[in-house]
């Protein structure tokens, strides 16, 4: 990747914010033990007590799949193999022009609490920027089933000159700048879904 595809996928800092130390699950575990409704939560956020489910797989954060929902159809993109990062990257989905959309990114977190997960993309056409967006998802514990976050609706451009393929550029990111993953994606913008 070049600098400036990389300054694309840079998640905005806030100023004054640091990063809180890292503790083990353990130690989040048995802190304030006595307190019933802390413990409560603690067991919500999945401390101490999740199994994971894929124990062979060393990362932190498995991203499952990327969905495209409008109210006229949803495409969900499988990105949990590099075969299906390697489809994706080839054959664009079809987004019909106007149409209002969300994304929804679905994840599983093991082994280790993350603090502020975001999914970040840029957008380009022809080489040049036409999209950028940021979507935070949040703190999330370890949990055996999937997680989502889905982000605020936008409207696909219309008319002649925005139909055509775009590039894409995704990335699942932490507080911390750990990348989850990292991948590139096509989108063909037409009159119609076919």
């Amino acid at each position: 990747m070049s600098k400036q595809d990389n300054d694309d996928l840079l998640p905005t800092e806030t100023e004054g914010y640091k990063v809180s130390e890292k503790k083990d699950i353990d130690e989040l575990a048995n802190l304030d033990a006595n307190d019933d409704s802390l413990n409560k939560w603690k067991a919500s956020l999945g401390l101490g007590h999740a199994k994971e489910r894929f124990p062979d797989d060393e990362r932190t954060v498995v991203v499952q799949a990327l969905v495209f929902e409008s109210d006229e159809r949803s495409i969900t993109m499988d990105v949990s193999t590099p075969e299906a990062l390697a489809k994706l990257k080839e054959t664009p989905i079809v987004i019909k022009e106007g149409c209002e959309y969300k994304f929804k990114i679905v994840f599983v977190v093991q082994r280790h609490m993350v603090s502020g997960l975001k999914y970040l993309h840029s957008v380009k056409r022809k080489g040049i920027p036409v999209d950028k967006m940021e979507g935070m998802c949040g703190s999330y514990g370890p949990k055996y089933e999937d997680q989502s976050r889905t982000f605020q609706q936008s409207t696909a451009p219309s008319g002649a000159l925005a139909r055509g393929t775009y590039n894409v550029k995704s990335r699942f990111i932490d507080d911390d700048k750990n990348i989850y993953l990292e991948w590139e994606w096509k989108m063909e913008i037409k009159k119609g879904w076919e």
